[in-house]
């Protein structure tokens, strides 16, 4: 088999989050990435490789470094690219350190937030509808294969903190110095959209604002990058 125009079409759609969502589907790129997901429980659709070392799968097919860069969304691609299907979402167990994200709109920032949690040890990361799709291509390559370790739902924000049965705090520029606040094992962690911050209606089911002090003696720094201030506070969570 080889690469046709019907393979290159389905892979150019799957750019788009309603194609992603119609063939139940995404896309997976570069060598060290691919493995990952090839020795995880994500099961494997088609794999396009210029490397004979992925041959070993029957749903292999041989492309020339030529046809890669036709299929690519990479600047330069890196000898395979693999489709693997989106598998059903799991409902979160509420229970241990929880990530969430409300209206997170960033690839990379998500991308480096699923990596951030698989190194911490979160292991349930939930998102509200308006977030972007974790398989989205930039979003899968940022987390460098994370993504298999690290469970990622959608859903209704509100409804999910109204039912909460654990503390809830929010990463907020008026809260409490994070330093020298007690943080519990288990709770919720929500985090905002990169311009906005946490909404208003989600603001008013938190239980503890937490901020990240400013150090420095002018102090005119508007805010943390997200996927910065996610690094900081879980590690203080850790602690």
């Amino acid at each position: 088999m080889s690469l046709s125009k019907n393979h290159i079409k389905l892979i150019t759609s799957l750019s788009q989050k309603k194609y992603r969502q119609k063939h139940k589907l995404f896309v997976v790129e570069g060598v060290k990435v691919v493995q990952e997901f090839l020795n995880s429980s994500y099961e494997l659709d088609i794999v396009f490789s210029s490397d004979t070392n992925f041959s070993s799968t029957n749903k292999f097919i041989k492309v020339t470094d030529q046809e890669l860069k036709k299929i690519s969304s990479l600047k330069n691609p890196n000898k395979v690219l693999a489709i693997f299907k989106i598998p059903n979402q799991i409902n979160p167990i509420m229970g241990g350190l929880i990530l969430v994200l409300d209206s997170i709109n960033d690839p990379g920032n998500l991308g480096t937030i699923i990596r951030l949690c698989d190194w911490f040890g979160i292991e349930q990361l939930v998102c509200s509808n308006e977030t972007v799709d974790c398989f989205n291509s930039k979003v899968v390559q940022a987390s460098m294969g994370s993504l298999t370790r690290v469970a990622v739902s959608y859903l209704d924000l509100k409804k999910y903190l109204q039912n909460a049965s654990v503390p809830i705090f929010v990463a907020d520029m008026d809260g409490l110095d994070v330093y020298k606040t007690k943080l519990p094992d288990s709770a919720l962690l929500v985090l905002g959209n990169e311009a906005n911050g946490i909404s208003d209606e989600i603001k008013q089911l938190v239980t503890t604002k937490i901020t990240i002090p400013r150090f420095g003696a002018i102090q005119q720094t508007e805010s943390l990058n997200v996927a910065t201030a996610s690094a900081i506070l879980l590690s203080e969570f850790r602690r």
